[in-house]
């Protein structure tokens, strides 16, 4: 079995538990990520949101097609 390429470490925090925003940070960068809800996933928990952030699911959608 190969080695791995590369591990990443990255720090999730819940920054807003109301409007469901997380801010993770990636170890190399200085910019945190912003999670949330918006659309059918607000829709689905319950809250409308200040700020709609792209949710947890967009993230790995875009990963995947990346």
């Amino acid at each position: 079995m190969s080695e791995p390429i590369a591990l990443t470490k990255i720090m999730v925090y819940q920054e807003d538990t109301a409007n469901k925003i997380r801010k993770a940070y990636i170890d190399g960068f200085n910019d945190p990520l912003f999670f949330g809800v918006h659309g059918g996933v607000k829709e689905f928990y319950g809250v409308e949101p200040d700020v709609q952030y792209p949710s947890t699911l967009d993230h790995i959608v875009a990963a995947a097609g990346g």
